[in-house]
């Protein structure tokens, strides 16, 4: 047995890249992500501990989608609205006007918390899931911790006002990143640019999405702003390029324009001056391994995840990208049994990677007779 190299350039060009130059965001604290690969593009203290405001929402939306996705609520589900949810839109705060002791459906509750970041609807969603709203910052933050959030605390559903109520901007782009990829269906609510409440006792009432991006035309589909007097302006944004979506997250904008202006810059920059790469999908790339005294003479390796690989243009020339493995693989060769590697070398020294290969299929062993000369055979030419 050997080790077999096979080098594979072969993967799919999602961007295209310019020569890079450094992005100058006013924001105290910053962060981009690809959303494919999860690369980290631009960050600006990006640990740094903020109050996230209204993008606390992003995480009261996941627990109902957890919820919704299990079938134990529904979206027609109805929630009898509580002093404590009414006052909310009585005191000031964003709101969804929804009136004590009206019958309001989960997905206009949504609707209210995703569309025009209303505080009311957070507390009458939370008391109608978990009966009180500091029950629900309970699932939270077990959410929270099941999703790798590291420095996340909530205390509320809303975002208001509270030093318990803590994120950074890494864990904002981790938790939107995890809202995107599991709940596509849910996610298309915070693209929606307005939501019109037919409330009861009342006329209906119109608010448009407090997102700037979405009225720009720029492939902006997400996902929440916030303000506080304390943490100043901030924005949870996705973008999506040709085939391809950008997460930024930056707060402490000092204006409503400059966080609109800054999250674009940023966005744009990263479009510009880095490239992801589609190198296997996740049980459908395929790679043919030699097989020993099998009955066919090789094996298909796949990769059980997704592998994407960002990195700057300049890079380019230093990426490699092949199959490893020792063999030929002697049969019998069992259904996802590992096999070889998928390698990625790179420049960028966080990406030199080695993913599992399996096999897709079984590969039986031939009868004694043909096992005796085939490996006949190969004493004689060598020919495995």
């Amino acid at each position: 047995m050997i080790k077999f190299k096979i080098i594979t350039i072969f993967f799919t060009l999602i961007s295209f890249t310019f020569a890079f130059s450094n992005p100058k965001i006013d924001a105290r604290s910053a962060i981009l992500m690809d959303f494919h690969s999860g690369k980290i593009l631009y960050e600006d203290d990006a640990d740094m501990q903020i109050y996230p405001a209204s993008m606390t929402k992003i995480m009261t939306s996941i627990i109902a989608f957890d919820l919704l996705k299990e079938d134990k609520i529904k979206l027609s589900d109805e929630v009898i609205i509580s002093e404590n949810a009414w006052r909310m839109s009585k005191s000031g705060f964003s709101s969804m006007f929804i009136m004590l002791n009206d019958k309001v459906t989960i997905e206009d509750l949504l609707k209210g918390i995703i569309i025009v970041s209303g505080n009311d609807s957070c507390v009458a969603l939370a008391e109608g899931i978990a009966g009180t709203e500091g029950a629900f910052a309970d699932m939270m933050n077990e959410k929270a911790i099941e999703i790798g959030l590291e420095n996340t605390n909530f205390s509320n559903s809303s975002g208001i006002n509270d030093p318990d109520n803590y994120s950074t901007v890494r864990d904002i782009a981790i938790m939107s990143k995890y809202l995107i990829e599991n709940y596509p269906v849910y996610y298309e609510y915070f693209k929606e640019k307005e939501f019109t409440w037919d409330r009861t006792g009342g006329d209906p009432i119109t608010q448009g999405n407090r997102n700037p991006l979405l009225y720009k035309n720029i492939g902006a589909d997400g996902i929440k702003t916030g303000y506080l007097a304390v943490e100043k302006y901030s924005l949870a944004s996705s973008v999506i390029g040709k085939d391809r979506r950008l997460i930024a997250v930056g707060t402490g904008f000092q204006t409503k324009r400059s966080r609109s202006t800054d999250s674009m810059k940023l966005i744009s920059w990263g479009f510009r001056n880095t490239t992801t790469y589609e190198i296997a999908k996740k049980n459908k790339t395929s790679f043919n391994l030699k097989t020993w005294l099998g009955k066919k003479g090789t094996v298909e390796g796949i990769v059980k995840e997704n592998v994407y690989l960002t990195i700057p243009k300049k890079s380019i020339k230093d990426l490699k990208v092949f199959v490893e493995y020792t063999g030929p693989i002697k049969a019998p060769i069992m259904k996802d049994q590992e096999i070889g590697n998928l390698i990625i070398e790179s420049s960028e020294d966080d990406e030199n990677r080695k993913i599992p290969l399996y096999a897709k299929e079984k590969v039986k062993k031939v009868n004694f007779l043909k096992s005796l000369f085939m490996s006949f055979n190969y004493m004689i030419w060598g020919d495995a």
